[in-house]
């Protein structure tokens, strides 16, 4: 389970590290995959979601977490901007990591 604190500062453009249980065959360990924020969905509702984008080894790979999951065990926020122009940056799917820092104003 998430803390409010925690969570009232999972917003768009900011970067954070979720640290999730994986189940490989009989064992369990834990997974870490850091990245942007790029939307924040249902507010705090039971069905509430965030979707976090990175690139590994070149390949850009999003994945969405429910905000209620037992599966994640604590979540970082590495840096927040300050303002966002959107509640949701699909836009950025589109442009460069650097083009990215630019538009956003955080470094990834």
């Amino acid at each position: 389970m998430i803390e409010k604190e925690v969570l009232s500062k999972i917003r768009p453009g900011a970067n954070i590290r979720v640290h999730e249980k994986v189940k490989e065959g009989d064992k369990e360990r834990v997974a870490q995959f850091a990245g942007m924020v790029i939307a924040r969905k249902h507010g705090s509702e039971v069905g509430a979601t965030f979707t976090v984008r990175t690139t590994l080894a070149g390949v850009s790979v999003e994945k969405v977490y429910p905000i209620n999951s037992p599966k994640i065990q604590k979540v970082a926020i590495l840096n927040s901007p300050k303002k966002v122009s959107r509640s949701k940056l699909y836009y950025i799917r589109g442009l460069s990591r650097k083009q990215t820092r630019q538009k956003v104003g955080t470094a990834q």
